[in-house]
């Protein structure tokens, strides 16, 4: 358990440094005269160059020693992201910003593939729960850190995020790494044994996972989904600009518009019962992970559209205040102001159906997956996901500039995001389709160990 407390600490920190950036967006643009399209574009490039590495890092994982490449991608992230903390030029931190992202990709590939090991095999869905809870609060920090440290200089937070990484990389250095299929009950002969389960990933394996049904639909729907919800690392700017058309200066906007936010993600904690309920549905029916998490995200559209255009009328923050005195505000709105009231329950409903699919997503991907193959195949969706993510948050940029003129902030940023919930759409269906797939597919996976456990045990 320490080790799957260590891994949920570093997945946070991964996903800090990655979502720290957006947040601070105007702020950085003032101070290192850019512009806050270059800066999206900087976000845009680092989700590419993290899925990249992430299926460097996860085939490398599945190929020998997971504990020394994670340790070793740790330090990268943790080094690059002090440095970007110092960056005295847009180009100076895209630069570091890119050494960030080839770090970072470890802890997706090679930490999913650990934890999978770690996990028993019946609470997938809720220890993937855990997982994604991680990766979100970690997103959330980031931003947090970013709205409140980053509003008073927003070179802090970079440091701050750097120096917890290092932190709990040292921690990391005294836990165990799981055997590989530790947690199959396939392999429990070969374990009991004393055993290893000795199958390792081959560049010939790579078609056979691509071919494989369930892992294609899972790939699609990572797709959809990260079209819809990339261009999700505008939110903090669209609550920024409600903030300030309620006539704030831009630093009490950053500050008040980020807290909202933060607030907003409360629904992602029902991504633990989501989880749980993924296992039960799972043990009563083949496809009930996947029905699951279709039925939360089609359900969250509605949710989410109406958010985007809810107004953030009558609010009222001291000008040039603390960050607790804001923040006491904040959270004193949600009781005084119906508007405010209104938007964190739309948020919190619209969070907590999406959350649904995370954790379930996960857990058909390990449970269609070779354990050796676990760490490749999330780095390949990765690539799929970041292809997608690039794409939302650069098209849905040039969608807010092409609306400004008919449609001024904070309504462009409104409209902008509500179109970008279609995807969602085929993001469901895909995981519907995957569901089809998925029984089949698991039972060739589990008569594979078996068959390999038998072979080892034979005299």
């Amino acid at each position: 358990m320490a080790t799957f407390g260590v891994f949920l600490v570093l997945a946070s920190l991964d996903n800090a440094a990655a979502g720290v950036l957006p947040p601070l967006f105007a702020i950085v643009a003032r101070d290192l005269r850019g512009d806050e399209a270059a800066l999206g574009t900087i976000t845009a490039v680092f989700i590419l160059v993290a899925a990249a590495s992430a299926a460097f890092w996860g085939y490398r994982g599945d190929r020998g020693g997971r504990k020394r490449l994670l340790f070793a991608g740790t330090l990268v992230w943790v080094a690059a992201m002090a440095l970007s903390g110092g960056a005295a030029s847009i180009r100076q931190l895209l630069l570091w910003q890119l050494i960030t992202a080839a770090g970072v990709g470890s802890i997706s590939s090679i930490g999913f593939s650990i934890v999978s090991d770690v996990i028993p095999f019946h609470r997938r869905g809720l220890a993937l729960s855990l997982w994604s809870i991680s990766q979100t609060l970690g997103a959330a920090f980031g931003a947090l850190l970013a709205s409140t440290v980053g509003a008073l200089n927003w070179r802090w937070p970079f440091f701050i995020i750097a120096a917890l990484g290092a932190l709990f990389a040292l921690l990391y250095l005294f836990t165990g790494e799981p055997r590989r299929g530790q947690a199959e009950p396939d392999l429990a002969p070969l374990f009991a044994a004393g055993q290893a389960y000795t199958p390792r990933i081959r560049l010939a394996d790579l078609p056979h996972i691509l071919a494989r049904r369930s892992n294609v639909w899972l790939l699609a729907h990572r797709f959809f989904f990260a079209l819809a919800y990339g261009a999700t690392v505008w939110i903090p700017r669209w609550a920024i600009a409600r903030v300030e058309a309620e006539g704030y200066s831009l630093e009490t906007a950053t500050v008040v518009g980020n807290l909202f936010v933060t607030l907003f993600g409360l629904g992602l904690f029902f991504a633990v019962p989501a989880g749980h309920l993924g296992d039960r549905w799972q043990q009563r029916r083949p496809d009930g992970r996947a029905r699951l998490a279709a039925f939360g995200l089609l359900a969250s559209i509605p949710f989410f559209t109406a958010l985007y255009f809810i107004p953030l009328r009558g609010l009222t923050f001291p000008e040039d205040a603390g960050i607790w005195l804001l923040a006491w505000h904040v959270i004193r709105s949600f009781f005084t102001n119906g508007w405010a009231a209104l938007a964190l329950g739309v948020a919190i409903v619209a969070l907590a159906l999406y959350a649904c699919a995370p954790p379930n997503w996960a857990a058909m991907s390990t449970d269609v997956n070779l354990p050796e193959q676990r760490g490749t195949f999330i780095g390949i969706s990765r690539i799929v996901r970041a292809v997608a993510d690039a794409a939302s948050v650069w098209l849905v940029g040039l969608l807010f500039a092409a609306l400004e003129g008919a449609a001024p902030a904070p309504l462009n940023y409104a409209v902008g995001l509500a179109l970008f919930q279609l995807p969602v759409i085929p993001a469901g269906i895909a995981l519907l389709l995957a569901g089809r797939h998925v029984p089949r597919d698991q039972a060739a996976v589990r008569q594979q160990m078996r068959a390999h456990a038998q072979s080892s045990l034979s005299p």
